[in-house]
């Protein structure tokens, strides 16, 4: 029987709020070439004489929201995911929490598997939706740090699980509590990027915008985040019996105009100055609570509703260490 270590990776935290650790998450993340994809040089005074500096402060305030007595959100469940899918692995595969920023960092958890000299390892990015600043970075880095040993075992990657029914009936699941019919709009939110990121899958020199990416999945767009994650919204809104008119797929978190849209924030406005009072918002681009559902979607975009006439804006929660989810990521990872 092989002995077969599986290593899942989570985007990152800060090891505090404090403004000294969130500089360094944010340097760290925000220096990686697959995130802020633009020649090096202009990419380190950017990033280090600019953006970090200034954004340090402010994260770490926010930080300091979404911070618990058990830390952060992110890793909190995360640890709790894995000591739940130990108990429930077969015998010859044991489970590792790595984070791509940050701690437990990827060389300290690689390191340790490679003591274990196990037959396979396999890699798997929390990241449903495959894009190359959360995917491509968390796989590369694994790679690039398991090609300087001196025995390599079979490696296997998932690149994605967007449409792998055990995801999205996690997610399904988590919907339950919620009565949909009583909602006069549904929200399905994903992070943003940038469109020149999306625009870089096509060999064919042609932009996002001519591949149909909102409406089917190809043999060309089938590696587009945009793609993947309208694919992943029809999928879950067929498990929900939505009707298309009744939901609409948008983005948070933008830099700047020249992100993927239509952009979560005024797409929230747009529906409450039509009237509308009550929202159910998904964000299935995560599957642990952290920041960007927590605070940005929770809180912020709960405030906004209301600033522009609307009532109440439901987040609903993630997968996070659900039961549920903790056997469906058991078998994703026994089907690999």
């Amino acid at each position: 029987m092989k002995n077969i270590g599986v290593l899942l990776i989570q985007l990152g935290t800060p090891d505090s709020p404090k403004v000294s650790d969130v500089r360094k998450y944010l340097s760290e993340f925000l220096n990686d070439a697959r995130v802020i994809d633009i020649p090096f040089l202009l990419r380190k005074i950017l990033v280090n004489l600019f953006i970090v500096p200034f954004r340090a402060p402010k994260s770490a305030k926010i930080y300091r929201e979404l911070w618990t007595e058990k830390g952060s959100p992110l890793l909190y469940y995360s640890n709790s995911l894995i000591q739940k899918l130990k108990k429930i692995m077969p015998a010859n595969y044991e489970i590792y929490m790595a984070m791509r920023y940050q701690n437990p960092s990827m060389e300290t958890i690689l390191s340790q598997m490679k003591k274990q000299q196990y037959d396979e390892i396999i890699i798997i990015p929390l990241f449903p939706q495959y894009a190359s600043a959360t995917n491509g970075s968390a796989i590369e880095k694994a790679i690039n740090i398991i090609k300087s040993w001196w025995v390599i075992p079979n490696i296997k990657t998932l690149s994605y699980f967007y449409d792998d029914e055990n995801y999205l009936n996690a997610f399904a699941e988590r919907a339950g509590k919620f009565n949909v019919n009583e909602f006069d709009h549904i929200i399905f939110s994903y992070h943003g990027l940038p469109n020149r990121q999306v625009d870089k899958v096509y060999e064919d020199n042609k932009p996002c915008s001519e591949h149909s990416c909102e409406s089917e999945i190809n043999s060309e767009n089938r590696f587009c985040y945009k793609a993947q994650c309208y694919a992943t919204t029809r999928l879950l809104a067929q498990k929900l019996n939505v009707p298309k008119e009744k939901y609409t797929v948008c983005f948070q978190s933008r830099l700047n105009k020249d992100w993927l849209e239509p952009f979560t924030d005024k797409t929230i406005v747009d529906l409450a100055k039509k009237g509308a009072k009550r929202l159910l918002v998904f964000s299935p681009a995560f599957v642990a609570d952290c920041l960007e559902t927590i605070i940005e979607i929770g809180s912020e975009y709960q405030v906004l509703f209301q600033k522009h006439g609307g009532e109440k804006l439901q987040l609903v929660e993630s997968l996070n260490d659900n039961d549920n989810w903790a056997e469906g990521l058991k078998n994703i990872i026994l089907k690999i």
